[in-house]
């Protein structure tokens, strides 16, 4: 029994995204050029960075269906996610990045079999580990933008913007104290 398939995958990433979208929206457009330190990328280069991750994951599973990740050109291919966190982008472009890419991804996850989620996809010689499923691939997807906006958390707090999630929690804080409060 499967508890965690393509679905599950699908929705989780959807949520993942729907928080970064958020995190994108709160942080004022005069503050995305905002970097923690020389050399890190800003606000905006990092949600353009996680807009543009998931076209690695469908070039190497949906678009090619590597069986083998020897011989991929990952420097060619990730020239232009480089570029494209260069270029001037405005927040509503960088927020309608994000959606677009995070609703194509998630309608194609959606749709995956156990099959091919169960798929074995090798390593180049002496990367550990030396094989990876295609689900604990595209999971993967997950974990980075969960890294990068744990990143991005940091930089509201550095302007000043308290994250929407620590605000809905604060929100829940107190409607349970008021709760409690009257049921005294």
């Amino acid at each position: 029994m499967t508890y965690y398939g393509s679905k599950e995958l699908a929705n989780s990433f959807r949520t993942v995204r729907n928080n970064t979208i958020a995190v994108a929206q709160d942080i004022p457009e005069d503050k995305y050029g905002f970097q923690t330190a020389p050399g890190a990328r800003t606000v905006a280069q990092t949600l353009v960075h996680i807009a543009f991750a998931p076209r690695l994951a469908l070039q190497i599973h949906r678009v090619e269906r590597r069986r083998t990740m020897e011989g991929f050109d990952f420097s060619a291919f990730l020239a232009s996610s480089v570029a494209a966190e260069q270029a001037n982008h405005s927040k509503a472009q960088i927020v309608e990045m994000l959606r677009t890419s995070g609703d194509d991804l998630a309608a194609w996850l959606g749709g995956l079999t156990e099959d091919f989620l169960a798929e074995e996809v090798g390593y180049p010689q002496g990367m550990t580990p030396p094989v990876k499923t295609r689900f604990e691939m595209l999971l993967g997807l997950k974990e980075h933008e969960m890294h990068h906006r744990a990143q991005l958390m940091t930089m509201e707090r550095m302007l000043g913007v308290v994250p929407h999630l620590t605000r809905q929690m604060q929100e829940r804080i107190a409607a349970m104290q008021t709760t409690s409060k009257a049921g005294a």
